[in-house]
């Protein structure tokens, strides 16, 4: 399958080659050209510095604040707004913040999501919380389609400092049923390559009605293992689990190795990809083309949630 909108990007690189094994799931997601030195953090502890009194009271929270753990489809941290609140100085190292956080080879298609769906960065807003250096601090971008984090590692057991969120509405709020120019779309195409590899026993399984409700940090609450619905890749063949394991490193594609690595650590410390189960939603399927638009990962230690209808939302929880 073609990665559509990420042409150009090494897949044999991002995705280690041995299945079923230890190796395979040491998907590579940042030796796509990213540098280990965490710039993104640095170039907070920049930011913070710059401020002057007053931005200090209006983006600065004790670290133990409850907005820096929240996550939503579409809301603003502060309503201070990049492209008016800040300098040029710190509007371009908001950006390179950003940017730092993201395998640099897609950061161009996060771009041009934020670009359709809020107008630009400088329509979304930054909160940050604690104090670089402290041990103890965390900068979050917040706006339509995005909740993005960077932590510095001071949110222990956490991947992505926190749950996080990303999405795209693409041509509109209620996209086709092909998702034209939908940049994360890529990832529901490969999903749907696992559901048409099983066999009809495992489809009944799988094949579910009303996905979760979306109700902000409620979304990626975790669950019991007794309580996940699907169809669970441990009782999927070998083939098959590669398969999924080829979902899970397109789902980790966008993201910085620094990022992307620490998720994989929790994922496999907690029995890897076959600890998994994988459902797919049936009433809400654009088109009516058998397409699943709508369909999640999930363990008792993570929910990667992508809603596609009408346009792609995506909830994203991973703990250790």
């Amino acid at each position: 399958m073609s990665c559509l909108d990420c042409e150009g990007l090494n897949r044999r690189e991002f995705l280690t080659a041995a299945a079923g094994s230890a190796a395979a799931m040491a998907i590579n997601a940042g030796a796509l050209g990213a540098d280990s030195k965490p710039i993104s953090e640095t170039l907070v502890t920049q930011l913070h510095q710059s401020l002057t009194p007053e931005q200090k009271n209006a983006v600065l929270f004790p670290f133990d604040h409850p907005l820096r753990s929240k996550v939503d489809a579409n809301w603003h941290i502060t309503p201070a707004r990049i492209g008016r609140f800040f300098t040029a100085d710190q509007q371009a190292m908001i950006r390179e913040i950003f940017s730092g956080l993201h395998n640099p080879e897609f950061v161009g298609n996060v771009f041009r999501h934020l670009d359709d769906d809020g107008g630009g960065l400088a329509n979304y807003s930054v909160g940050l919380f604690g104090e670089p250096g402290s041990g103890a601090f965390e900068f979050v971008l917040t706006g339509r389609h995005c909740t993005m984090r960077c932590d510095g590692d001071s949110v222990e057991g956490a991947a992505f400092g926190g749950p996080i969120f990303y999405g795209h509405a693409s041509g509109g709020f209620n996209e086709k049923p092909d998702h034209p120019g939908n940049v994360y779309w890529y990832q529901a195409k490969r999903a749907n390559e696992v559901f048409q590899a099983l066999s009809g026993k495992q489809r009944e399984s799988a094949l579910l009605g009303d996905p979760r409700a979306e109700r902000s940090s409620d979304t990626v609450q975790l669950k019991e293992r007794r309580s996940i619905a699907g169809l669970p890749v441990s009782d999927m063949s070998r083939d098959q689990r590669k398969l999924v394991e080829q979902v899970l490193g397109d789902l980790l594609l966008p993201f910085r190795k620094k990022d992307s690595d620490e998720a994989l650590k929790y994922i496999q410390a907690k029995g890897g990809v076959e600890a998994l189960v994988m459902s797919f939603y049936k009433n809400l399927d654009v088109g009516n083309d058998g397409v699943w638009d709508v369909w999640q990962l999930e363990s008792p230690n993570m929910v990667w949630y992508f809603r596609g209808s009408p346009h792609v939302h995506t909830w994203v929880n991973i703990r250790g």
